[in-house]
């Protein structure tokens, strides 16, 4: 939607240029999403942008403080709805840091299989989505039958497609069925096997090439600059993952597996092609905790609570490195049994400010191609 006009006149009254102000957005409000773009136009060429967010903020931070330790898991998995673990695990690491709780062996190891099983369905969202939005629709008939064959065996093991709820302060909700390590084995071998045809089917056509190759260059110091994190700040040369660099759950124990993905050109290829990089290598991780889990004798996978769980005064600050980037929690405990401040860093929040950036000078063309590939849900960015 144009919203307005600028017209400069020149010597003689003659109108020299005309500069429009187009809406790319906001949709309509029962939409998953909405993020509003405000595009300054010389042409076809952007002269300006600037990401408008907040129609989705649902004041989640405040309404940590009014819910105790168990229930505000509820509320941390829903921001991303792709990486609804990985959310739910921020949070019970920072509660469990504040009551300084060491969680059961097998826990830690099930935790991590599942962050990875997580990262996978995140990232063959995108890659199945992109290509539709440059005009390629037979990616996501791929990437959502390999999402299926994962989405069942955790919805098996928690009970939810989306919100899976099975994290718990202390472990894990439950044990695992009877018989699943080899069924998510399975499923993790069918993907890995039909990954390859979707890498081959997305970045072997020239037409995705042309669209992505040299567009949108993020530089390493502009993403310094405003924080950006995760797959699309590797794709530009920022060589950093937490899990490697400051390892947590049991990535310390996997080093010899994690491969830390990076790129040097830092345009929407690269980031595309780090994200496959990562989707093999989640896999590749993913293996490696079944195998220790089967090496594992049987035991707890919880610590048992009180009926009040109370966080001891003080602070602290827990991160993990999220299928989108880093996720940051600042607890605050007065010694209650609700917390009294918990700040949430969520990475699309950071990631989609460099837009303002980024933008300017490129063609309206390739400003759909260079939104999609900064992978962000706009619920992390509104929280």
């Amino acid at each position: 939607m144009a919203e307005t006009a600028h017209t400069t006149v020149g010597i003689g009254g003659a109108a020299e240029s005309t500069d429009m102000v187009l809406n790319i957005g906001p949709q309509h409000p029962a939409t998953h999403g909405v993020l509003r773009l405000r595009l300054t136009l010389d042409g076809e060429r952007i002269s300006r942008a600037e990401p408008v967010v907040g129609y989705m903020h649902r004041g989640v931070e405040k309404l940590f403080e009014a819910r105790d330790y168990r229930q505000i898991i509820v509320l941390a998995n829903r921001h991303d709805w792709l990486s609804a673990f990985s959310n739910e695990l921020g949070v019970v690491l920072a509660v469990e840091r504040m009551l300084g709780m060491e969680v059961p062996e097998r826990a830690v190891w099930l935790r991590t299989l599942l962050a990875e099983l997580n990262r996978v369905l995140n990232h063959l969202m995108f890659l199945g989505s992109y290509p539709l939005e440059l005009g390629g629709i037979t990616p996501i008939f791929y990437s959502f039958t390999e999402r299926e064959s994962l989405q069942q065996v955790m919805e098996e093991v928690s009970g939810g497609r989306m919100h899976y709820m099975f994290n718990r302060v202390g472990g894990l909700k439950e044990e695992l069925p009877a018989g699943w390590t080899g069924r998510a084995r399975q499923a993790v071998a069918a993907v890995r096997t039909r990954l390859r045809q979707l890498t081959d089917l997305v970045l072997g056509n020239e037409v995705f090439r042309a669209r992505t190759t040299g567009v949108g260059v993020l530089t390493p110091e502009l993403a310094h600059a405003y924080g950006v994190s995760g797959p699309i700040a590797r794709a530009s040369g920022v060589d950093f993952d937490l899990r490697r660099d400051e390892p947590y759950l049991a990535y310390g124990e996997l080093a010899d597996v994690l491969r830390v993905s990076t790129r040097q050109a830092g345009d929407c290829r690269a980031r595309v092609e780090v994200l496959f990089e990562q989707t093999e290598n989640a896999l590749d991780l993913a293996d490696a905790c079944l195998d220790r889990l089967a090496g594992l004798p049987p035991g707890p996978v919880n610590q048992r609570l009180p009926k009040v769980l109370k966080a001891p005064e003080g602070a602290t600050y827990a991160w993990t490195e999220n299928p989108l980037g880093l996720n940051g929690y600042y607890l605050v405990s007065k010694g209650e049994k609700t917390p009294y401040r918990l700040k949430l860093r969520s990475a699309s929040y950071n990631n989609i400010q460099v837009l303002g950036e980024l933008l300017p000078g490129t063609l309206v063309a390739d400003m759909v191609a260079i939104l999609g590939s900064f992978f962000f849900i706009v619920g992390d960015i509104d929280k």
